[in-house]
């Protein structure tokens, strides 16, 4: 009993120790987002590679996601002698809920995964150290900007997401459910609403924050060689799917009750 009890008091104290550790890591955020040089360079050299390649893992991903979806639910409301109610539905679930949360899994995938890397690769090769000696602040350098262009285009990404979820939803509703496309199209605009949206792009927002700090987070304390970026690389991704998946409840919950 008493093993026990000393290994739940070090599991607290580390898990103690590592959420501090975050919390410090996103509040110099806050600080240094207002402290020149804007590095506009760097946010917008960040925005292309986290929005503008990611794009066509957006467009796939989102046109077979709705897809999919239409097909389940199609086969579903047939039951009921709804299949009028596929395109609401599948807007709905799309804005409100999965199109930040998939956006967000594959930025994570595609390029939380590169930060993690690429900061780690700077750790352990003395790049960041060699950026102190030079009097610029790795911070504001190489974590700022990325933060803030993740924060910019995940909503953007999850916009893409929407609409081409939509799209891949009507091709099989309409085309190979044969469901009639005037109900289908009247259904999805009198019950998707701009404020489903605007929840989903307050998410999607949230998680760029979340999965921009959390990647480099663990790149910045890589240690260990090649190894230890591997193993910041891998947390990295781990830690930030999760954390999406779990803040998604409590946002969700938060903006359900601002809406009702």
């Amino acid at each position: 009993m008493k093993t026990l009890g000393l290994k739940f008091e070090w599991f607290v104290t580390q898990t103690a120790l590592v959420m501090g550790g975050y919390t410090r890591f996103a509040g110099q955020f806050f600080t240094w987002v207002r402290q020149k040089p804007f590095r506009s360079r760097q946010i917008f050299l960040q925005m292309n590679v986290i929005g503008v390649d990611s794009t066509p893992i957006i467009l796939l991903v989102g046109f077979f996601t709705g897809a999919v979806f239409a097909l389940q639910a199609g086969y579903s409301f047939r039951l009921f002698n709804a299949e009028t109610m596929v395109g609401a539905t599948v807007g709905l679930s799309l804005a409100r809920e999965i199109a930040p949360v998939f956006a967000a899994l594959m930025v994570i995938a595609r390029v939380g995964s590169s930060m993690s890397a690429e900061l780690g690769t700077m750790r352990v090769t003395e790049q960041i150290d060699a950026l102190e000696a030079m009097a610029v602040n790795p911070y504001h350098y190489l974590v700022v900007p990325r933060v803030i262009a993740s924060i910019a285009m995940l909503p953007l990404l999850t916009v893409l997401f929407v609409f081409i979820g939509i799209v891949g939803s009507y091709i099989v509703g309409v085309g190979l459910l044969d469901i009639p496309e005037g109900p289908f199209l009247y259904r999805l605009e009198y019950y998707l609403e701009m404020k489903d949206l605007i929840g989903g792009l307050i998410k999607s927002g949230i998680f760029g924050f979340i999965l921009a700090v959390i990647s480099c987070y663990q790149g910045f304390n890589a240690h260990g060689g090649a190894k230890g970026v591997g193993l910041a690389t891998t947390r990295a991704v781990v830690i930030a799917s999760v954390s999406i998946l779990v803040t998604d409840y409590f946002l969700t919950q938060w903006i359900l009750e601002l809406t009702r």
